[in-house]
């Protein structure tokens, strides 16, 4: 229910061969053996942030705009979607666990 895995199915991605049906005691943290070596952890992610044309770092950007109607001034916010750049990779503080990562860590 709404997880965000992975949804190829076949070989875990950690799990350093094809085989997925191996004993859970011979995976290990230390080593992964095999051709496709994986590590656990995460450690670096897409931002959300985007840069303006000024070079301000935000979520979302707005421009205040003057409406006239009726005779009467009102200001808006209008969203600014245009001529914004992605932050990109961002490095994280702590390295996280992978969600795919194939092993139960804490059983309660």
């Amino acid at each position: 229910m709404g997880g965000s895995g992975s949804k190829v199915k076949g070989a875990w991605p950690f799990s350093g061969s094809a085989d997925a049906g191996t004993d859970g005691n011979e995976q290990s943290l230390a080593r992964l053996k095999g051709s496709r070596n994986a590590t656990p952890f995460v450690f670096t992610r897409r931002s959300s942030l985007y840069y303006d044309e000024d070079g301000d770092l935000a979520h979302e950007f707005y421009e205040e705009t003057v409406v006239t109607k009726n005779g009467r001034k009102r200001s808006k916010l209008k969203r600014i979607q245009k001529n914004l750049i992605p932050q990109g990779m961002v490095k994280l503080d702590h390295p996280c666990i992978h969600v795919d990562f194939p092993i139960v860590l804490c059983e309660g």
